[in-house]
């Protein structure tokens, strides 16, 4: 980590190759978004949560406090996960490390696609990238945090 504690390619790149699931079903992403509910509920975060697999929305929540825009925010950082196959916040890292954002880099439409933090793939084993979890609604490293902390517990939940 640096020194602000903003995570490194590096780091944010060995999270990805860490967090992969053995399969991800209906129920998978059930459990996964009622875990990720429970969790924004402890710390009373104003979030809106969503999973989509293969194009299907299989899970949505939006919690006190979150608006509409988180929505919008949802759609433009899965977008990302699902063009690119890498966390929304990796993708903006890697062109930040570049001394670009990523809205130069990549040439895409602002208002459809956006690399901050909170969008990060479902991969699983053999198969690779098929969908994406996605939270909205606090500064984009504290999203991407949450998910990747509230993955860690649900892929070691299951691997118990």
């Amino acid at each position: 980590m640096t020194p602000e504690n903003t995570p490194t390619v590096e780091e944010l790149e060995e999270q990805q190759r860490r967090l992969v699931f053995p399969r991800f079903t209906h129920e998978d992403a059930w459990a996964l978004g009622c875990l990720l509910v429970e969790r924004a509920r402890e710390r009373r975060a104003p979030v809106a949560i969503d999973i989509h697999r293969a194009g299907q929305q299989l899970f949505h929540a939006a919690l006190p406090g979150s608006a509409p825009d988180n929505d919008a925010w949802i759609t433009r950082k899965r977008r990302v996960v699902e063009r690119y196959g890498a966390p929304s916040y990796l993708v903006g890292a890697r062109c930040r490390a570049k001394g670009r954002t990523f809205e130069e880099s990549s040439r895409l439409d602002p208002d459809a696609y956006a690399a901050h933090g909170g969008s990060f793939p479902v991969t699983v084993e053999g198969a690779g990238v098929i969908g994406a979890v996605t939270v909205s609604g606090l500064p984009q490293l504290e999203d991407h945090r949450f998910v990747v902390e509230t993955l860690e517990e649900f892929l070691g939940r299951s691997a118990g």
